[in-house]
């Protein structure tokens, strides 16, 4: 049986008034690009919803109705996959000519369902292309077994596992931000915050309200730097589902990140308290990864410059390291001079040795980055250790701190 307008406006609902393109010659899918990386589904739900809804594209209906009545046996919580087989029964009496005919469901139920159908499609089109990574992951450190990166746009959370420092691909996930989407600058905006974040608590079903699944993950925000920008707010967690849903809408959350609880268990067991970095854009950027490779190196000569520049007891090429836009807890950059050239005035010698050094590219600051380490010092009459995080931006091409702290 064939039913051209329902899977025209499929197509339509999906990509807007451009459906041509994706509907090749032949009504084949289009090719992959060249040097992409497979789609490699990490749920066998996702899977069979990508195969049925291109089913539906090939005017294949009968096939599509099998796939998605098989899914529903294996998830019947799904609500997408509700709609769409609710669809394709009502396709066998007459002609549909829009997507989601669910009696008794609103209009903003229906687009929310008609959005997660679409970004999970564009998930599989969109390949990944080969030996590019997010450009905020710099450099991760030894203990940082792997990092989080999520793009609330695309709805999308990718897993990345350190080698030796440098990003490698695991697996992505489907996730649900903000209702009112990303940027998040006050207390009730229903925002995700976007920003270089940290896994700050694991908190078991056990401990949680049963809204929030089968786990939840705080992170840091507001972080330093947020703070700085005047944002508030506070409880943005990693978390899961209600049992009686599969996911949410795209824009569900008050400004969570959520994930299916199948997913969340998954990335839950790759997450390391105080050490795992969450990092959030509203569009990822991708680089190649020999680009990071060379700004690693950049930022680690000066930190290194920084570090030698302390130990020379020369408080004036110490504090060029430094804007006068800077600021610590509780200081300025006139506060801070004041007080190094005070201790210095007390120093015979100083040793510095940072190890574990971690650098993020901050997401919607181009010139910024994390920069966050392990400091052991030493001097004639101080010996400390502590846990340090640099806030460096690009002043007139130079790099120069402009907040440091204690972790």
């Amino acid at each position: 049986m064939k039913f051209p307008g329902f899977v025209f406006s499929l197509f339509c609902v999906f990509f807007g008034a451009q459906p041509v393109p994706l509907m090749a010659m032949g009504g084949k899918p289009p090719a992959a690009p060249s040097q992409a990386v497979p789609y490699q589904p990490q749920l066998d739900l996702e899977s069979a919803l990508v195969k049925s809804l291109l089913e539906i594209r090939e005017d294949r209906l009968d096939a599509a109705l099998k796939d998605i009545e098989a899914l529903l046996r294996s998830y019947p919580n799904f609500k997408l996959a509700h709609l769409i087989r609710g669809d394709l029964l009502l396709a066998r009496a007459y002609p549909l000519n829009t997507i989601g005919n669910a009696a008794g469901a609103t209009q903003q139920q229906l687009t929310d369902l008609r959005e997660e159908a679409r970004v999970r499609l564009l998930r599989h089109l969109e390949q990944l292309p080969v030996n590019r990574v997010p450009k905020y992951l710099v450099q991760l450190q030894p203990e940082q077994h792997y990092a989080v990166v999520v793009d609330t746009g695309k709805s999308r959370l990718y897993l990345f596992r350190n080698d030796n420092g440098t990003p490698h691909y695991v697996a992505d996930y489907y996730v649900s931000s903000g209702k009112a989407g990303a940027e998040k600058m006050k207390e009730g905006d229903q925002k995700t915050p976007m920003g270089v974040y940290f896994v700050t608590a694991s908190l078991p079903k056990t401990q949680i309200s049963s809204f929030y699944g089968s786990g939840a993950f705080p992170i840091s925000y507001p972080n330093e730097w947020d703070r700085r920008q005047g944002k508030d707010g506070h409880g943005i967690w990693l978390h899961g589902v209600p049992s009686d849903t599969y996911s949410r809408p795209p824009r569900a959350s008050n400004g969570c990140v959520v994930l299916a609880n199948p997913d969340m268990d998954r990335v839950g067991k790759m997450l390391q308290v105080g050490y795992t970095p969450v990092v959030i854009s509203d569009r990822v950027e991708w680089v190649d990864a020999n680009e990071l490779i060379a700004e690693r190196g950049d930022l680690i000569d000066e930190v290194e410059s920084w570090r030698r520049d302390w130990e020379s007891i020369d408080t004036d090429k110490y504090l060029r390291h430094y804007s006068k836009n800077f600021s610590a807890p509780g200081q300025n950059y006139r506060t801070w001079e004041e007080q190094k050239r005070q201790v210095n005035a007390g120093k015979s010698w100083v040793r510095v040795k940072l190890s574990n050094i971690s650098i993020f590219a901050y997401p919607g600051a181009d010139d910024m980055m994390v920069v966050s380490f392990e400091q052991d010092y030493g001097s004639n009459n101080l010996k400390n250790q502590m846990k340090k995080r640099q806030y460096w931006k690009q002043e007139n091409h130079k790099w120069k701190i402009i907040f440091e702290g204690a972790v």
